[in-house]
């Protein structure tokens, strides 16, 4: 079986090569030159016909066209690794929570960081949930470090690398999770942080 992730610096990529990291979950990852536009070269464009990172091929799995499964967006590739390769959904429950807090961080919490209008607006609000939700220091779904939990803390994570005027003494527990996560050996590899 073989796993390949097609990334670039300063993409979504980030997030399921975390997961895979966090997980010990082997891949090969294949970096593309953004600035030299290969990802929108046709063998790139035969993987992803949107041109955008990330992409994984995963040969363990057979695509309705009879070649290996090829899934783009993070989203749907962290719901992948952690039903197929993780072990970490087990139940209809788990899935369903699973794709609502992927689709919550890549829509939701997204919009609300990276949208200057969105974030006056949304910002604040969205903040005083998490910190409510994160409060408590349990995994956002099941008993473990997820799926979720790598999706929506990759976005937090963020907030001082993109936004360090931002104040977040607000949100202590926030705070709190952006320290422990930039202290993981896994999230500090990818993103280059050693």
């Amino acid at each position: 079986m073989t796993l390949t992730l097609y990334g670039g610096p300063r993409t979504r990529a980030s997030m399921p090569r975390w997961y895979m990291e966090e997980k010990g979950i082997p891949y090969d990852l294949v970096e593309l030159d953004l600035r030299g536009n290969q990802h929108r070269q046709p063998d790139y464009l035969a993987i992803n016909p949107f041109g955008k990172l990330p992409a994984l091929v995963d040969d363990s799995l057979t695509g309705a066209d009879g070649q290996p499964l090829v899934l783009f967006e993070s989203g749907a590739i962290l719901l992948h690794l952690a039903e197929h390769h993780a072990g970490e959904i087990q139940t209809e429950v788990q899935r369903s929570l699973t794709n609502q807090w992927l689709l919550f961080a890549n829509a939701t919490l997204a919009i609300a960081l990276f949208v200057p209008s969105n974030r006056e607006r949304e910002f604040p609000r969205l903040m005083e949930e998490l910190n409510r939700q994160l409060t408590q220091g349990r995994p956002l779904v099941g008993d473990h470090w997820g799926a979720s939990d790598c999706a929506v803390t990759a976005y937090l994570a963020y907030l001082p690398i993109f936004f360090p005027q931002e104040d977040l003494s607000p949100y202590p527990a926030i705070q709190s999770l952006i320290s422990t996560t930039q202290q993981r050996p896994a999230y500090r590899k990818v993103m280059g942080m050693d």
